[in-house]
Parts: C-alpha cells; sequence; structure tokens
C-alpha cells in the first residue's frame, strides 16, 4: 500500500457531504455527532475530528480520511471484527437498555471518571455491567486522563472487585501512566493507553517510557492506517483498535485497520454505530453476534440529505477543511 498524493481541496469538496447525526444518548458531551464524508478513488471516507481539537490536530483526521479514499488499503487477515460495547455516563438501571444495543458482544467497556459523576457512581453503573455480563464477560474502563496518581489508584482498588481486563488512560500523562502502572502493578490489572498515543506529539513515547501494558489505536487521529499499523509495528505491545464515534464510513476505516493487524488479543472498539440515534447507511455498522463485518459503506443519497448539517456549520466544515489542507500541504512528505 502506497501513501495517497494530498489531492486539491477543489478534488475533496466535489463529493463532501456534512451531516449531523443524534446520538442515543449523551456521550462526550454532546448529542450530536458532526462529520464531513467525501468520496474517493477507492469509496467513501470520514472526516470527523471533534470541534474542539484545532488545525494541527484535526489534520491528522484529514490524513487519514485521504489515505483510506486514495489508497488501497493493507490485505485484511479476518473479515470480521469482534467488538465491546461501549457504557457512557448512564444510570445503572439503564445498563441492561445500552447492552441490549450492543447484541453478542461479550465485553463491555465503562466510561468513568467523568466531571460530573461521583466514584460511587462508577462504581454503581460498572456492578451493574458486571451483574449483567455475568462472570465471563470481560469489563474494561476508560478514564478519559480523568483522575489525578492519587485518585486513580484509589478507583482502581474500588473498582477491582469487578474483575477488570484493563483500565484505560486512568491519567492524562505519560509520566502519571508510568507511576499508576507502578503503584497497581500487583493488583494484576494491565494500564491502556489512549490519549497518550493519539494525541501525543510521540505517540511511542508511551511504549518507550514502559507506562501502559496495551495501546489503543484509532485510524483517523493517528494519520490513517498506514501510519497506525507502522506504530503498532514499532510499540511491540498488544493494541486495541477503537473509533471515536464515527459513522460507519468512519467505523469502515476502523476496520480495515483491525483486519491488517498482525495479532489482535482484545475485543475493538468499533461498535460505536450503536450509539448513533441514525447513520449515514441503512446497514450501518453494528455489531452481529459481537462483531462487525470488514467492507466498505456507501452512504445513502436519502439520509446524507434528512441529516444535512445546517448550512453555517456546513461553511465551518469546508472553512476547517481547508485550513487542516493547508497543514498537511506545508509538512514534509512522509513515505
Amino acid at each position: 500500500m502506497t501513501p495517497a498524493a494530498l489531492p486539491e481541496p477543489s478534488e475533496l469538496l466535489a463529493t463532501a457531504r456534512v451531516v449531523a447525526l443524534p446520538l442515543v444518548t449523551r456521550f462526550r458531551g454532546i448529542e450530536v455527532r458532526e462529520a464531513m464524508l467525501f468520496e474517493g478513488p477507492q469509496g467513501w471516507t470520514e472526516f470527523s475530528p471533534f470541534a474542539e481539537y484545532d488545525d494541527d490536530e484535526a489534520s491528522a483526521w484529514l490524513a487519514a480520511a485521504i489515505d483510506f479514499g486514495w489508497s488501497a488499503p493493507p490485505a485484511a487477515l479476518r473479515d470480521r471484527i469482534p467488538v465491546n460495547a461501549t457504557v457512557p455516563a448512564v444510570d445503572p438501571d439503564s445498563v441492561a437498555a445500552v447492552l441490549a444495543r450492543f447484541p453478542g458482544c461479550r465485553t463491555a467497556k465503562v466510561k468513568v471518571a467523568g466531571s460530573d459523576q461521583t466514584l460511587a457512581q462508577d462504581v454503581a453503573r460498572v456492578r451493574a455491567v458486571r451483574a449483567a455480563l455475568g462472570p465471563e464477560g470481560r469489563v474494561r474502563l476508560d478514564a478519559n486522563g480523568g483522575w489525578n496518581i492519587d485518585e486513580a489508584e484509589h478507583a482502581i482498588h474500588a473498582l477491582a472487585p469487578f474483575d477488570l481486563e484493563y483500565v484505560e488512560q486512568p491519567c492524562a500523562s505519560v509520566e502519571e501512566l508510568a507511576e499508576i502502572r507502578r503503584r497497581t502493578k500487583y493488583m494484576g490489572i494491565p494500564i491502556a493507553a489512549d490519549e497518550s498515543v493519539r494525541r501525543a506529539d510521540d505517540p511511542l513515547a508511551v511504549a518507550e517510557a514502559g507506562a501502559a501494558d496495551l495501546l489503543v489505536i484509532k485510524a483517523q487521529p493517528l494519520g490513517g492506517i498506514r501510519r497506525a499499523l507502522g506504530i503498532v509495528a514499532e510499540a511491540g505491545l498488544p493494541v486495541v483498535v477503537s473509533s471515536a464515534l464515527d459513522t460507519s464510513v468512519g467505523l469502515a476505516m476502523g476496520a480495515h485497520l483491525a483486519a491488517a493487524v498482525p495479532s489482535l488479543e482484545f475485543d475493538c472498539g468499533l461498535g460505536t454505530a450503536s450509539l448513533l440515534a441514525a447513520d449515514v447507511t441503512r446497514a450501518p455498522l453494528v455489531p452481529e453476534d459481537g462483531s462487525i463485518a470488514v467492507h466498505r459503506v456507501l452512504p445513502d443519497p436519502e439520509l446524507l440529505e434528512r441529516y444535512a448539517a445546517p448550512p453555517e456549520r456546513v461553511d465551518w466544515w469546508i472553512e476547517r477543511l481547508g485550513r487542516c489542507h493547508a497543514v498537511l500541504a506545508a509538512a514534509p512528505a512522509v513515505e
């Protein structure tokens, strides 16, 4: 698979559509997920960095979109990807309804450490997930860097009785991750890094520092499938391929990445289309028997029209794409 040349903005915008998709429940502080889609020679692709990301960070997402739309993906080693359920910061009584949206999933990732949540609420939610999955289910936590070291240590102790598969990004910095991993290593609960990979100047720093037992890899934030696979190879750690609340078009990119990872030891975080109340295709990449298929997604014209973003948001995304394209155009070529 060779790098794609950088298309002109006019080529990207010729087929571009901006959608605003409602969520089933509030997630990451938003109730509507916006994304820009456009079609390249290889098929439809997605550019959907979150609104708060600056142009330098968002430009990696544009590079990923171009990579997927203009370059053939690597050879697939598997045609279906096992995925986890994702449980937002919901009331424990709502856990069963959330899990029902992920049929057949044997693993659940539970969001914890929210700024509007207490540890007691996190414990109650995780307890409900464990009860719903039973003793054979797998429960992993995602703190999104929301704890300091002491809070993380206390929380991991409180949540350890629920037989945790791992804790994702308990603290924000690489140094904090290394320290919390040292403090809790005797408990046998692995530490995973997400933001310390995808939002870092050096995505390999967390592995080099011995700050994590596994890495969470996402195609869009890391600049595309090729670059993500390079990080996997250099890091030498087990990985979980995940998504960034993408439409099914973006999830297809993640599925192609997961299909090309040589060793896939963990269920992947690619079932998040189940968190959308609407999608851009009538055959969304939602879990079936705990997995999703590896294939490209063709958006439905009627759904693109129905969920089209308001004109002022379309203009915002067009301007953003132009700025991010300028960042890519000014960057040194990477082979």
